[in-house]
Order: C-alpha cells, then structure tokens, then sequence
C-alpha cells in the first residue's frame, strides 16, 4: 500500500490567557495552500483520508476531501507534540522575530532527554501502523504534522529517534511511503511541492 502523508497549511499566531491549547486554525495563506494541493492530489487515486484532530489538519484535509469525495477519519494518534501548547507561532515567523527563541525550540527535539517526546514518537509510529493495518492494498492520504511525519520517517529508515527531526516537510508538502504486509518500509519522496509551482508566494521556505 501507498501512504500519502500531507502537512497541515500554514497557521495563525495564537497565543491564550486561560490556559488552554492554542490549536491554530489556517492562516489566509494556509487556505490557499490546502486548496492547491487539493488541486494536485485530486487526480490521484486515493480511496481514504486520515486526519489529526487538530484544527490545522482539519482546515487542510477539508478541500481535498471534497476534491475526493471521500470522508476523513480523524485520528487523535495523528495529533502533534505541541497540542497542548498554549502557544503557536509559525517557525518562519518566530525565526524572523525572535532567532533567539527559534534556535533554542531547534534543540528540544531530543527525545533520549524527554520522556513526554519518547511518548509521543512510540503513540505516533503505532496510530499510523494500525492505519496500514486496515488498509492493506490501498491509497491512503494522510493529513497531520510536521513531528509526525519526521517520527515515521524514523520509523521507516532506521535511524535512532534522538534528534528525530531531520527532515524539513513544509507546509502541505506531500511525503510518499510504501508500506507491505510482510513489514517492509519504503520511502518514496519527501517534500513535494510541485503544487506551488508558479505560486511563489505560498512557498514560505
């Protein structure tokens, strides 16, 4: 079977007060990135769609589920490190506002000194292994984050999970993987981003 993973668009900034979960909905631009990929993968053979709860994902997968015609399971395995956050500031954003503070959240993706990011890299690798589990022989699509998409590509590749973060998946970029029965692991591409061709200005990076 194929996975077809997807980022989530960009964003909003949302910072709370009462301390809840700041879960962005898309910025303008993130609208606009999600319905260019939409315009990509719908002609693509693709028979379900799965989605992280988190608003992000959710304001994503929604035009490629129309393109489709197909309605997205929303798994709360898919969710992201951050989703208890009260705080989201895009990356892009926070590196020109505050390099400082950019350069210092780059060095907290080791997991051999988190036990809380240990977690949710093993909750992760096993939501999108039962994914594979119930669809032997198909498409899916998969619409989720950044830190889940890098802790699969871990997964798949070997590679120790301290420092998982080696891969940069830009927003609604797609990530390919081949996944067999048998266990085998396969990663096709990382990063497509052939639907901001000439549309410059959805590219942040």
């Amino acid at each position: 079977m194929q996975l077809i993973f997807v980022r989530h668009g960009q964003p909003q900034v949302v910072i709370t007060e009462d301390g809840s979960p700041a879960d962005p909905p898309l910025s303008e631009i993130g609208n606009s990135q999600a319905q260019a990929m939409a315009q990509l993968l719908q002609e693509e053979q693709i028979d379900g769609l799965y989605v992280s709860p988190m608003k992000r994902a959710l304001g994503t997968v929604a035009p490629l589920a129309v393109a489709l015609g197909l309605t997205p399971l929303v798994r709360t395995g898919l969710s992201e490190f951050d989703k208890n956050s009260t705080s989201y500031i895009p990356m892009e954003i926070l590196k020109e506002q505050d390099r400082v503070a950019w350069e210092k959240l780059n060095t907290e993706f080791d997991s051999s000194k988190n036990s809380r990011l240990q977690r949710f890299l093993t909750e992760t690798v096993a939501a999108i292994e039962e994914i594979v589990g119930e669809n032997a022989g198909k498409t899916i699509g998969i619409v989720c984050h950044g830190g889940v998409i890098n802790s699969y590509l871990a997964h798949c590749l070997q590679y120790s999970s301290t420092n998982f973060m080696k891969f940069n998946v830009d927003y609604t970029s797609v990530t390919r993987v081949l996944a067999s029965p048998a266990g085998h692991r396969s990663v096709l591409s990382v990063n497509e981003r052939t639907h901001f061709r000439g549309k410059p200005e959805l590219m942040l990076s």
